[in-house]
């Protein structure tokens, strides 16, 4: 692995989020109510039982690397994601009109969870808010759209839990919502990233509608002790 973006996860918690993990030097792996990400220095076969040892029990990780890994017996391998790893190189914000957001905090976890679980844009867990710089639209009260930042592997940041409810597509708002991240993060002098399943061929338009280029293709494992 030669850029810091092939081994995301790993160089996040060795940098902006070491204060969020938990692990040793070659294996660190998010607080539990942080997130479910593990990054492996190496990820070979030692790599993978040092997490084994050093995880509690019924631990269920997601893994990130740019190369096919053989997951040994001892962790159960639940599903493989393929995606797209994008960056975002320019200097400028995309063009756009700007909306009111809402600067989201812990009184909002509840609805941020109720939407992340209808529509499934990736893990979110009781502290993930914690990460950084979430933002909100709202209907009527409601929220109804959302964006925020999740690894940080120094200079680079990663937008991610961009999604939106069903009753709500259509008005743009992920469009502003990613462009709004892309300025706080511009603003922090990072440069922004996200990753994409590689089969989501409407985000990944959106992506590069913004100004987005891909960088490399990604490999999520999720995985789970074999206890």
């Amino acid at each position: 692995m030669t850029h810091i973006l092939d081994n995301p996860i790993y160089n996040a918690l060795n940098s902006a989020h070491s204060t969020l993990s938990s692990g040793t030097d070659h294996v660190k792996y998010y607080l539990e109510d942080i997130g479910s990400f593990a990054g492996l220095k190496d990820n070979s076969k030692l790599d993978f039982e040092t997490l084994y040892e050093n995880s509690p029990l019924e631990s269920l990780f997601i893994i990130f690397t740019p190369n096919v890994v053989d997951i040994p017996d001892q962790w159960k391998l639940i599903t493989q994601i393929d995606m797209f790893q994008m960056i975002y190189e320019s200097k400028e914000l995309p063009a756009g009109t700007d909306i009111d957001f809402v600067d989201l905090d812990k009184s909002h976890v509840e609805e941020m969870t109720a939407l992340v679980e209808l529509t499934q844009p990736g893990p979110f867990r009781s502290r993930t808010i914690e990460l950084g710089n979430y933002t909100g639209v709202f209907s009527e009260d409601k929220l109804v759209a959302m964006a925020g930042h999740r690894l940080n592997p120094t200079p680079y940041t990663e937008i991610s839990a961009v999604c939106t409810h069903p009753d709500h597509l259509g008005k743009g708002y992920a469009f502003q919502l990613l462009r709004e991240q892309i300025r706080r993060i511009l603003k922090k002098s990072e440069i922004p990233f996200l990753h994409v399943r590689n089969d989501n061929d409407g985000a990944v338009k959106l992506y590069k509608k913004l100004g987005f280029d891909i960088r490399a293709e990604m490999i999520a494992y999720v995985i789970r002790k074999n206890n």
